[in-house]
């Protein structure tokens, strides 16, 4: 169901000093008199009836005495006058702001549930202006261009197609609201390393068994591990940052959504994690074959390519010839034949679409 973002709100603003010209009026009283009652100047009482000067609690204290009702009554008044005051200029900023909506995802956020789904027409505008400010967590798209476009820099992506910060901003911050919810101890980089050798022997387990087990891994160690569904134009497969000193992310989409490449994924951005430093955000496609420009991506590829299949296998790559081959030399290897299928293939040993029948395509709970 389609629905409007924007609430209703009136387009005037009733000030304090309307209820106190409304009481001068029923005793046909002067705001000098008022003034005189009150004890304050009758540029005040002007300044207080037109809302240019606030009721504090003194003043509300004399109000209730002089004119009746209560304090609170008085206070919460003029509260609720300032309030609309600023719903009124916060209306005024949305507005100014909706050019910044053709830089994001809106759609996609809509599709995923993140927004609630709406036209795209002026008068919603606004309000999904200041729903994906609450998204993101930022006061403003200059606090977003500040935060997020400042982080481009430090991201180290294997495409140029990796270029719509919109998009990778938008992924990347669904990623940090799930690893926000979990809590786990610091990074310990050896129960990294044991927790990263323990999952390799799950790659042979279907996804409802693995999953678990390998989120719980993680965190024991302190990596936080989340499943994102791919945002369009985004491009990404997967990333590996620090969301501080202590906690390490592996964020991953599944795209591409066949084992051998979401097994090849984690253990990329675990390399990240377990080799490089805490400054730079990885932020890495499935490179179909393609090589990596930078000297991290090369050595993350490396490590992974060579965890999954240790190099005094590797020769024996060459002598996998039908499928009954590649399974038996899978189980020697304590790994799924679908990842030994996309080693061949990446290597050029036998064409792409090749022996595609050994591996899966799954969705996993995340990411359904």
């Amino acid at each position: 169901m389609i629905e409007t973002t924007r609430p209703f709100t009136p387009d005037w603003v009733s000030p304090p000093g309307d209820t106190i010209a409304d009481l001068l009026e029923e005793r046909d009283w002067t705001q000098v008199q008022l003034a005189e009652r009150l004890g304050y100047t009758t540029k005040h009482i002007s300044l207080l009836i037109n809302g240019k000067a606030p009721i504090h609690e003194e003043t509300a204290l004399k109000l209730e005495r002089v004119l009746g009702s209560t304090t609170a009554f008085w206070l919460n008044r003029e509260a609720q006058y300032r309030a609309a005051l600023a719903r009124k200029e916060e209306a005024n900023r949305l507005k100014g702001w909706i050019s910044w909506l053709d830089m994001l995802p809106v759609k996609d956020l809509m599709n995923q549930g993140i927004i609630p789904k709406c036209r795209l027409i002026d008068k919603n505008k606004p309000g999904l202006v200041k729903k994906l400010l609450q998204f993101f967590g930022v006061a403003s798209p200059e606090d977003w261009q500040n935060y997020y476009v400042g982080m481009e820099v430090a991201f180290r992506r294997t495409r140029e197609e990796q270029s719509d910060i919109g998009a990778i901003s938008a992924w990347l911050r669904l990623g940090e609201i799930e690893a926000e919810k979990l809590d786990c101890p610091k990074y310990s980089k050896p129960k990294f390393e044991k927790a990263v050798r323990e999952i390799r022997t799950l790659t042979v387990l279907p996804p409802e068994e693995f999953e678990p087990q390998m989120q719980h891994l993680c965190r024991k160690s302190g990596v936080v591990l989340v499943l994102v569904p791919s945002i369009t134009k985004a491009h990404v497969s997967g990333v590996a940052r620090w969301l501080n000193p202590h906690k390490a992310l592996i964020q991953l989409s599944l795209y591409g959504k066949t084992n051998d490449r979401f097994w090849f994924n984690f253990f990329h951005e675990a390399a990240h994690i377990l080799l490089h430093d805490k400054e730079n955000i990885f932020l890495d496609e499935w490179n179909s074959g393609e090589s990596l420009e930078s000297e991290p991506e090369r050595e993350a590829d490396e490590w992974a390519r060579y965890f999954l299949i240790p190099p005094e296998y590797a020769e024996g790559l060459t002598q996998l010839k039908s499928k009954n081959d590649v399974a038996d030399f899978a189980h020697r290897i304590s790994i799924h034949p679908g990842i030994v299928v996309g080693r061949l293939q990446h290597d050029h040993l036998i064409d792409r679409s090749w022996m595609n029948g050994l591996k899966e395509s799954f969705c996993l709970q995340g990411l359904e």
